[in-house]
């Protein structure tokens, strides 16, 4: 007989300004996609639920998701770093495929995540996908910077709805893994696996 379960998980973005973090929330969450950039001040958090089944489990686990968006401003993100992490049950970290010092500077957000809530699933997005023709830097060079960290990623685009929907489900399945103790989420620095595409279509 298969087993439900019932998860509250609190998910954060991570990413420098303009990246994306709010339109792909606004994608996810609300379907709907504005041209426009509105800034981020201070802190938006919202509501998701998702419904999984985990053929492997034979289980049907609903994730009510709480996501928290961060204004992406360095000296006010310094400010409220560990209270915007404490209780984090996964961290989607978005850069900008257009702008290659977005990739390197997850690397300052991904040392303050560990620092705060240890090992967490962590999933980045390469946003903006749809914007190909203008990338400063391509799979190679994201699968290389996050090799320390063993991290997911996912090419995402907000505008066109490209990965968002899976890229949030598949971070709720670690996260239902880790939560539930089914699955190791992420292993130790020595030991971590190469990083990959995220799985999206695992049961």
């Amino acid at each position: 007989m298969s087993t439900a379960k019932t998860l509250k998980s609190k998910v954060c973005l991570v990413g420098e300004v303009a990246v994306g973090k709010s339109s792909l929330i606004a994608r996810y969450v609300h379907e709907m996609f504005d041209e426009r950039y509105l800034m981020t001040i201070g802190t938006k958090v919202v509501k998701k639920t998702v419904d999984l089944r985990v053929d492997a489990r034979d289980a049907d686990v609903s994730v009510e998701m709480t996501i928290w968006d961060i204004m992406g401003e360095k000296g006010f993100r310094q400010l409220l770093k560990e209270a915007y992490f404490y209780g984090a049950n996964g961290i989607l970290a978005v850069c900008d495929l257009t702008r290659r010092s977005t990739l390197e500077d997850l690397d300052d957000w991904a040392d303050h995540i560990i620092r705060v809530v240890g090992d967490v699933p962590l999933i980045v997005a390469v946003n903006k996908a749809d914007l190909a023709d203008e990338a400063k830097f391509d799979e190679d060079a994201v699968s290389t910077f996050l090799s320390a960290y063993g991290a997911s990623y996912v090419f995402t685009s907000a505008r066109t709805g490209q990965n968002v929907e899976s890229a949030f489900e598949s971070l709720a399945r670690s996260m239902v893994d880790q939560q539930l103790g089914w699955r190791p989420a992420a292993v130790e620095q020595a030991g971590r696996p190469s990083p990959t595409r995220a799985d999206l279509t695992r049961a």
